[in-house]
């Protein structure tokens, strides 16, 4: 197969949706090197991403107004190159598809993450909510077949765009391997000295926005009386004004941020953890806290959603908006070894339910429903 995927994300975007895409190029590349993987993006970054030139072709827009109107080329004058290539499928794996889409000439999907922007509208701006809107509805509508990343999105999908649930196959994202790969101790302590970590601590990662909840957090180890510093990993956005205001308010002194962590170190510091705590109101999927489980630290997050999903049986879930519940969940994990345990060891077999080969295959048996018009 002649596989094109739009991998801007894959070459510019840090957290969710380009780990999604780096995560599934490679585990398809890996997996079924026997493919053509054309690689569409409007630049090319290799700080995130440096795909091996033997397993893709990346493809660049050539002509100058292409190069000086790169949005344009991606989202409309794309659909013309992909007949050019001889494309079989087209993988949109963020939420959308070029405009004027050669169905007669192209199969396509397209990956659903989430749609929080309908869910939660007042965190987004208006024309921001429309743009999402017509892309996401283009895209449900045009490709021959939609991947959600969880049941929860397959869900919405059929709610907000009513699309026909046949149409839809729920496919989980991977995890990154190097997220399984134990650091030894000397490792660990490098780190440690790296990033002047404290050596016991929580673990939050996920960008600093009002839906990831921070705050609340923040106030369960005040109010909780905990006494562990919390280390926090995520994207600064303008809700972290509240959460300063807060820390000044009541001088806290154990919320440490790590603006700037190395990809290649994240792994490491999940495993010198003693808890991770992932309190989103609402997610997709909620990737992070794959990452923790593969990692072999427990992890607290989220009633309801998607979550359940992403953690299995062994995480403990929590109202994220009840404070003294939250802290009561971070009590009893810091307190109990013998639960700590458990929920390390089966934690990390649920986890391994979302192993590169196993997606992969997933992904590949969609492309052949695509191509067998099934």
């Amino acid at each position: 197969m002649r596989i094109g995927f739009d991998a801007k994300r894959a070459f510019f975007n840090k957290s969710g949706l380009g780990s999604y895409s780096r995560n599934l190029l490679q585990g398809l590349a890996k997996n079924y090197p026997d493919n053509n993987y054309l690689l569409y993006t409007p630049g090319i970054d290799y700080t995130l991403f440096e795909p091996q030139p033997e397993r893709f072709t990346i493809k660049v827009p050539k002509r100058l107004h292409h190069r000086i109107f790169r949005s344009y080329w991606r989202s409309f004058s794309l659909s013309r190159q992909l007949v050019r290539d001889h494309v079989d499928i087209f993988h949109g794996l963020t939420h959308e598809i070029p405009y004027n889409f050669p169905r007669n000439k192209v199969k396509s999907l397209v990956t659903i993450h989430d749609l929080i922007f309908i869910r939660l509208p007042h965190l987004y701006r208006a024309i921001d909510r429309s743009i999402y809107e017509t892309k996401i509805r283009y895209a449900c509508g045009t490709s021959n077949r939609i991947i959600a990343v969880s049941k929860q999105t397959a869900m919405d999908i059929m709610e907000f765009f009513d699309v026909d649930e046949k149409k839809i196959d729920v496919v989980y994202q991977g995890c990154n391997p190097m997220f399984s790969k134990d650091l030894s101790q000397v490792e660990k302590e490098i780190l440690r000295m790296k990033y002047l970590l404290p050596k016991s601590f929580i673990l939050y990662v996920g960008t600093i926005e009002e839906r990831k909840n921070l705050l609340t957090l923040i106030k369960a180890l005040y109010y909780g009386k905990i006494d562990i510093p919390i280390v926090v990993i995520g994207k600064h956005t303008r809700y972290l004004n509240r959460i300063i205001e807060f820390i000044e308010m009541h001088s806290l002194i154990n919320v440490i941020f790590c603006d700037v962590v190395q990809n290649q170190d994240l792994p490491g510091i999940y495993q010198i953890a003693d808890v991770f705590v992932y309190p989103s109101i609402y997610e997709g999927f909620g990737i992070p806290i794959l990452e923790a489980l593969y990692s072999r630290v427990p992890v607290i997050t989220s009633k309801g959603g998607c979550f359940a999903e992403a953690g299995g049986p062994a995480t403990l879930y929590i109202d994220p908006n009840n404070v003294e519940e939250m802290a009561a969940a971070i009590k009893k994990v810091l307190y109990d070894k013998r639960l700590q345990e458990t929920m390390i060891k089966e934690g990390y077999r649920h986890a391994r339910n979302f192993d590169e080969e196993k997606v992969s295959s997933n992904i590949i048996q969609v492309y052949q429903k695509v191509l067998n018009n099934a």
